[in-house]
């Protein structure tokens, strides 16, 4: 019991701190209308002298950036239901699984030819083809940790959510300027912005049933992540075994935020829920995120960011257009 008192006493600075930055970022992105994630980087960038030289935050950041960061993924599951697959059709779930997998091997192959790790190839592809930073920040965890490992999972957070943020703005016009229906602007939105936030707004300010479509769309792209969170572990398990050089301690285990997932979306398909419950639960989810993003932040280098250069935002603005333009494909076709 003394332990678990210690441990509370060690987490509860770097853990307050990072909250009441988060609770920030939330009001700046209310009366600014600006994505919440976005301000929650900067305050925490903005503070990152409070991790530095093991102060007495730097414990509760690490807790915030790693537990609080799981349970906020675990909660995204309430989201999610396997019926939303039957009402958009099994066409579209398919080509919104070919978009998602081949956006992922464009990252990995982009990477390995801009000479930067394959495996932020994969980072970067993921984030921008399932949720953005929330899909980030759940790849990242079961990612080897390396020496850029928290550096790698903040230019990714920082490039999709800027690319969404544009893409709430532009697509929607494009949208338009193509003729397209409510139907298919929906799809469009839903299947190629990347955060959950940003294609609600683009969606609605289309119109009613293009948001619904939309919403609709998107939650079928998080439906992916546990599927391929999954095989990107079981990926970087094969690799390991198969290299001995490799230390088999950062070899992956299944983690146990992907069983929650998976429970609370078979809990949410079969179980009707009480709608507060899954709102509560939603609103939880994005606040733990927000705060996890906050202490991501003040784990930042910004001699380190500044050390990669243009090439990763390069990355993610061809697998924007990438994952943009094959749904606009499948669009044309159908």
């Amino acid at each position: 019991m003394n332990d678990i008192a210690v441990k509370c006493k060690h987490i509860w600075p770097g853990l307050g701190i990072a909250t009441i930055t988060g609770m920030a970022a939330l009001f700046l992105s209310e009366h600014y209308n600006a994505p919440a994630m976005l301000f929650a980087l900067l305050l925490g960038m903005a503070v990152s002298f409070l991790y530095q030289n093991n102060t007495p935050c730097a414990c509760g950041i690490d807790f915030t950036a790693s537990t609080l960061l799981r349970a906020g993924v675990v909660l995204l599951g309430l989201r999610i239901a396997l019926g939303d697959l039957a009402v958009l059709g099994w066409q579209t779930a398919l080509m919104l699984a070919m978009a998602i997998f081949t956006t992922i091997i464009l990252g990995v192959v982009l990477a390995k030819s801009l000479g930067l790790q394959k495996r932020f190839g994969a980072l970067t592809g993921g984030s921008v083809a399932i949720c953005g930073a929330s899909a980030a920040l759940a790849i990242s965890t079961i990612l080897p940790k390396g020496e850029n490992h928290e550096r790698d999972t903040l230019l990714t957070v920082i490039g999709v959510t800027a690319m969404s943020t544009i893409a709430m703005v532009l697509y929607p016009i494009v949208a338009a300027q193509l003729g397209m229906s409510n139907n298919e602007a929906g799809i469009f939105l839903g299947g190629t912005i990347h955060d959950v936030a940003q294609v609600v707004g683009a969606g609605y300010s289309v119109s009613e049933d293009a948001g619904d479509m939309a919403t609709l769309t998107k939650l079928v792209r998080v439906a992916m992540l546990m599927p391929v969170v999954l095989i990107m572990m079981l990926v970087v398990k094969r690799f390991y075994t198969a290299s001995t050089a490799k230390n088999t301690a950062d070899v992956p285990k299944m983690p146990m935020f992907l069983i929650g997932f998976v429970a609370l979306m078979l809990l949410n398909s079969f179980v009707t829920l009480p709608e507060f419950v899954i709102s509560t639960g939603t609103e939880i989810s994005r606040f733990f995120l927000v705060v996890s993003i906050t202490a991501i932040g003040m784990k930042s280098n910004l001699g380190k960011l500044a050390e990669v250069g243009m090439l990763p935002i390069v990355m993610i603005i061809t697998e924007t257009l990438w994952i943009a333009l094959l749904i606009l494909g499948y669009l044309y076709l159908m």
